[in-house]
């Protein structure tokens, strides 16, 4: 890892074609794979040769990867051989961001916490969400240049996505960037996921992040004690709820599982928004297909979802010695579950590359995890996506790419940091 004089553990050098490199060599871990467009090619051998496959020599200690659809939901699925704790990164974060999240916990204690805020994406409370949403997508809509090139990722997706954040929360609306901010600093560890952070920033964004949500906890809890309604918020239901209702007082588990929401709902939503622009320009007979026919939104969304997969991995430790697809696998050992290669299975997707806005088994995507630590937002991820192009179609006849995007750098989050665009109005719009 990083050594005591600060040295980086990633320098990026040139990811050589998969077929020059020994199967045994192969690291799924190195972040360059994505920035460097290599990943469908590593995982796709990895799929086909090795599915369970061992790598002694990462820079994030020794892993187990698991790259078919079957066998990463077998994994997924059965908490009681493979254990989400202590992390669900590839890596082992800095001492001092060593919190408590329910994500990085088994049940029960994981049950309890994820209760206490399961309700604010209960279908009741996401029907009531929905009239906000899309009044938020039109004013961001509206306000975008027409016909000028713009960085579709800051002014759409991040914008969007924080303010949503900030209504989960019952945030300050003109902090609303914040979460964003510390959600990024959150999944950008080198030693955690490869990503191209500088400690020092990370720890002083987090002490900023303890303060502020601190700040705002204390501040929903003084409004609630003088008569104010308390509304359907996440802050509000941990404070209403008995096993949460003091989580203020634990600051490490307060700070995680904050850190988590943020993040739960930054990444997913965020990176599939761009993810569903630079899909349709590449594959522009599938735009035609939706403009045709903007029933196929639902299915769209989940296909762009698969196609993107915002984040590629889970990881897990196993409890006991065990064997999966015939290969055994001790307690102890690492195992990561790389959704997105599983999204890419031709066992499972026909021409899997591709985005098929009416593919028949799109909502078969693992992106959202399976069993108990199922992505909790996935329905209200669905609904914003949804809710966007809903608003899109009408207005624009084409949002045409107009760069190269470029991604970020980690094995975790499959991010698009810049996708330039440029939009055309439909004429009657």
């Amino acid at each position: 890892m990083t050594g005591t004089n600060g040295q980086k553990i990633f320098v990026e050098t040139p990811i050589p074609p998969v077929d020059e490199v020994e199967l045994a060599d192969i690291d799924l871990s190195n972040p360059f794979l994505y920035r460097q467009g290599r990943w469908k090619s590593y995982y796709e051998r990895v799929r086909n040769e090795a599915p369970v496959h061992y790598q002694p020599n990462s820079p994030f200690g020794p892993f187990w990867s698991v790259t078919r659809h079957a066998d990463i939901i077998a994994v997924d699925k059965n908490h009681e051989d493979f254990s989400a704790e202590p992390f669900i990164i590839i890596g082992q974060p800095p001492r001092f961001m060593d919190v408590a999240m329910f994500i990085a916990m088994d049940p029960p204690k994981h049950d309890a916490q994820r209760a206490a805020v399961q309700g604010v994406v209960a279908p009741k409370n996401l029907r009531e969400m929905e009239a906000l949403i899309r009044s938020r997508v039109q004013e961001v809509l509206d306000e975008l240049p027409i016909g000028e090139p713009f960085n579709w990722v800051d002014l759409v997706s991040i914008e969007l996505t924080a303010r949503m954040l900030a209504t989960l929360l019952d945030f300050p609306y003109d902090q609303r960037r914040k979460l964003v901010e510390w959600s990024d600093l959150a999944t950008a560890m080198e030693q955690a996921n490869g990503g191209p952070s500088d400690n020092d920033e990370i720890f002083r964004g987090f002490v900023d992040a303890a303060r502020g949500l601190s700040a705002h906890w204390h501040d929903k809890t003084a409004r609630l004690a003088a008569g104010e309604e308390p509304g359907f918020d996440l802050i509000t239901m941990l404070q209403s709820n008995e096993d949460t209702k003091d989580l203020i007082d634990r600051p490490m588990e307060f700070l995680g599982n904050l850190i988590l929401l943020i993040v739960g709902g930054n990444d997913t939503t965020r990176n599939s928004m761009s993810g569903g622009v630079l899909a349709l320009n590449q594959f522009p007979e599938q735009f035609e297909k939706l403009k045709a026919n903007p029933d196929l939104i639902p299915n769209m969304v989940s296909e762009v979802i698969r196609w993107q997969t915002p984040l590629a991995y889970m990881r897990r430790v196993a409890k006991k010695d065990t064997v999966l697809n015939g290969q055994f696998i001790r307690k102890g050992d690492k195992v990561v579950m790389w959704y997105a290669s599983g999204n890419r299975d031709e066992r499972v997707f026909e021409r899997p590359d591709e985005l098929i806005i009416d593919r028949k088994n799109a909502r078969n995507h693992i992106s959202f995890g399976f069993g108990v630590h199922r992505c909790m937002g996935n329905r209200l991820a669905e609904l914003q996506l949804r809710i966007l192009w809903e608003e899109l179609l009408p207005r624009f006849e084409d949002i045409e790419v107009v760069g190269e995007p470029e991604y970020v750098q980690s094995n975790f989050v499959r991010g698009i940091s810049k996708l330039m665009v440029r939009l055309t109005p439909k004429q009657d719009a």
